[in-house]
C-alpha cells in the first residue's frame, strides 16, 4: 500500500511517501523560513499563497525522488488542522483535487495527532500506553496515549507555547529567526544558572504550562542590564541559555508529574522543539534517574512533516476511516 501525505498547517509546504509498513519512500519539506525571517515570524497570508505557489514542485519532487506515479497511490492523507486557515485551506484544496482526479480515497488527518505518529516512523513496533509530550511553536501539551486513537490531553499552554516563547525572546535580543534553532545553539556557549527564572504555573498543581511570564522575565533581566552587557556577548548567550534551562525545566518537571499521575513509565516526545538537543539531554538524564523510557522522533520528524501525516493517516484508513470531497479544514481541531 502507498500513501501519500500533504502537510501545510502553517509555512511548510510538505509532501511524503510511505508505504504499508510505515517506510519512507520520500519526504520533501520546502521551507518558507528565508522569506518570512524578514518579517520576525510567520505572516497568514504569505504562507497560504507560497503553499499555492510551492506545492506542485513539491509533489513533483516527491514522486521523482520515490520513483512513483500518481495512479500507484492508494490513499491520500492531508492536515485538515489545527494550523493557520489560509495554509490548511491550500493543503486540502490540492489533495482534494488529487483525490477527484485520480479517484483515490481522501483522509484528513489531525496535525498534533501526527506529531505521535512521528514516533512509528522509528519505533514501528512502539505501542502505547505512555506520555506525550507535544512541544512546538504553537502547541505545548502533554497527552495520555492509552492506546493509538484514544488521547486524554492532560495539560496545555494557557498562554504561549514553548516555540513562540522561544521565537519571542530571539525577536526581542535581535537575535533572528527561527528562534529555537538560535538559543539552542547559541546557548551551548552559555552559562544556564547564571540567572533564574520560575515559570508560570511552575510550582503551581496544574499540569497546564505558561511561557509568557518566561519571555518577561527576560526582557526585564535585559532591561536591567549596563550598556556595556547590552553588547557583551557572554552576557547574551548567558540570558538565553538560562532561559532555556528555565523551559526544559518546566517541561520535564511537569511530565514527571503526568507519569506519576498516569502510573506510565514510558515518555514520547513529538513537535519541533523536540529536536532541541538541550531538552533531549535533560529528558534522557531525567529518564536514566527516575526509571522511564524516553522516545525521540528523528529531528527531521520532530519539525512539520508529511511522513507523519501519512502514517496517521494510514492507521485510521486501516480502522476503516474515510472522508468526502466535503470535508473542510479546521483550525482549532483538538485532539
Amino acid at each position: 500500500m502507498l500513501v501519500l501525505g500533504i502537510e501545510t498547517s502553517c509555512d511548510d509546504s510538505c509532501i511524503a511517501l510511505v508505504d504499508g509498513t510505515g517506510k519512507i519512500l520520500a519526504n520533501v519539506v520546502s521551507s518558507q523560513v528565508d522569506i518570512h525571517r524578514q518579517f520576525g515570524g510567520v505572516v497568514p497570508e504569505v504562507a497560504s499563497r507560497k503553499h499555492l505557489e510551492l506545492l506542485p514542485f513539491v509533489l513533483h519532487s516527491a514522486l521523482s525522488g520515490a520513483q512513483i506515479t500518481l495512479d500507484a497511490i492508494d490513499l491520500i492523507t492531508v492536515t485538515r488542522g489545527p494550523g493557520l486557515l489560509g495554509s490548511l485551506l491550500m493543503g486540502m484544496c490540492f489533495a482534494k483535487t488529487l483525490a477527484l482526479a485520480k479517484s483515490k480515497p481522501l483522509l484528513g488527518v489531525n496535525h498534533l495527532e501526527g506529531h505521535l505518529f512521528a514516533i512509528r516512523l522509528d519505533y514501528p513496533t512502539l505501542e502505547p500506553p505512555f506520555i506525550a509530550l507535544i512541544v512546538s511553536g504553537g502547541h505545548t501539551e502533554l497527552v495520555d496515549v492509552a492506546e493509538w486513537g484514544r488521547y486524554q490531553v492532560l495539560g496545555g499552554t494557557r498562554d504561549d507555547a514553548a516555540g513562540e516563547a522561544y521565537d519571542k525572546v530571539a525577536k526581542f535580543l535581535g537575535l533572528g529567526y527561527p528562534g529555537g534553532a538560535i538559543i539552542d545553539r547559541l546557548s551551548e556557549q552559555g552559562n544556564p544558572q547564571r540567572f533564574f527564572f520560575v515559570g508560570g504555573l511552575e510550582t503551581e498543581d496544574t499540569l497546564d504550562f505558561s511561557f509568557s511570564g518566561l519571555k518577561t522575565a527576560v526582557v526585564r533581566t535585559f532591561s536591567r542590564f549596563s550598556k556595556e552587557e547590552k553588547q557583551n556577548f557572554q552576557s547574551i548567550v548567558d540570558l538565553v541559555a538560562s532561559f532555556q534551562e528555565s523551559v526544559v525545566r518546566i517541561l520535564l518537571k511537569k511530565t514527571i508529574t503526568a507519569l506519576k499521575i498516569t502510573g506510565y513509565r514510558r515518555v514520547v516526545l513529538g513537535g519541533g522543539v523536540a529536536a532541541n538537543r538541550y531538552l533531549r539531554k535533560k529528558m534522557k538524564e531525567g529518564g536514566e534517574q527516575r526509571g522511564f523510557q524516553v522516545f525521540f522522533p528523528s529531528p527531521s520528524l520532530c519539525t512539520d512533516n508529511a511522513a507523519m501525516i501519512a502514517i496517521c493517516g494510514l492507521f485510521h484508513f486501516l480502522q476503516g476511516r474515510r472522508d468526502s470531497l466535503h470535508v473542510e479544514p479546521d483550525p482549532h481541531f483538538s485532539l
